[in-house]
């Protein structure tokens, strides 16, 4: 399966953000990508992003305009994730949707880990506009390849991947706007290790350059195989980067090395 990711600066102007997300799944399509992958909030990044008047319903322009795209392309479409409003809450929720080649949803998933940090003196309280996800979710391609969905700020907590691989996820999206310190320092570090404990390909598209209310995000998104291995890093700037996911590989990963087997919950627990 091939398989790739999308790398954006986005901004509040969605319009925009739909124009060069468009962009980017029809070239990774071009190139033969079957799975495609969008970045944390790629319709809406900055402090708007987290405010109810930006956030859609499911049936809103930007998931609406990603199903259709993927319907068109006949892709499977992990759409990154959007501030979803949610009937009845005061707060939005940061939502991941695996669109199918026919357009439907297959999966949604909300983000369980909220942003709350400061980093190089700035503070992100992401829990002021969202409410954390209480499901861990998985997925699965028109071809039947197993997906774990996460996004961001999940990458550094293990025990959740830990619970994908063991509902049988063998490719991990990670859509994410890490900043740029925790890109430059934690990003590949984290993705890998995440890849090499759950022996799982990982997908993990990031958000890259200045953003509204001086968000800076560190873009090298990255492709890594269950051994570790990086497959595909993009470039500083927006850019796409496609790698084949050999599933047979794979197999024999966790036939030589069955750590998922040798997992002892009961003793952790």
């Amino acid at each position: 399966m091939r398989a790739a990711a999308v790398q954006l600066n986005s901004t509040d102007d969605k319009a925009r953000n739909r124009a060069l997300a468009e962009s980017a799944v029809r070239a990774a399509a071009a190139d033969g990508a079957e799975l495609v992958v969008l970045p944390e909030k790629w319709n809406c990044l900055g402090p708007a992003a987290v405010t109810l008047p930006a956030a859609e319903p499911l049936d809103g322009p930007s998931m609406t305009f990603a199903r259709e795209l993927a319907a068109e392309l006949g892709v499977d479409l992990v759409a990154g994730s959007i501030v979803e409003s949610v009937p009845g809450h005061a707060r939005g929720a940061n939502t991941s949707a695996h669109i199918g080649p026919d357009g439907e949803i297959r999966a949604l998933y909300r983000k369980v880990h909220l942003f709350d940090v400061e980093v190089d003196g700035q503070a992100f309280r992401e829990s002021d506009g969202e409410e954390p996800g209480q499901d861990i979710v998985t997925s699965a391609t028109a071809a039947g390849v197993p997906l774990g969905l996460s996004v961001c700020y999940d990458l550094r907590f293990p025990a959740l991947y830990g619970a994908l691989a063991e509902r049988g996820a063998a490719v991990l999206t990670v859509p994410s706007a890490f900043t740029l310190a925790t890109t430059r320092d934690h990003w590949e570090v984290l993705l890998r290790a995440r890849a090499i404990e759950n022996q799982c390909f990982v997908v993990a598209p990031n958000e890259i350059g200045r953003h509204p209310g001086d968000i800076r995000t560190g873009g090298r998104s990255l492709i890594v195989d269950p051994w570790g291995v990086v497959l595909a890093q993009a470039p500083d700037g927006a850019d796409r980067i496609v790698a084949d996911l050999d599933l047979e590989r794979l197999r024999e990963i966790r036939a030589r090395m069955p750590v998922l087997e040798h997992r002892r919950p009961e003793v952790y627990a």
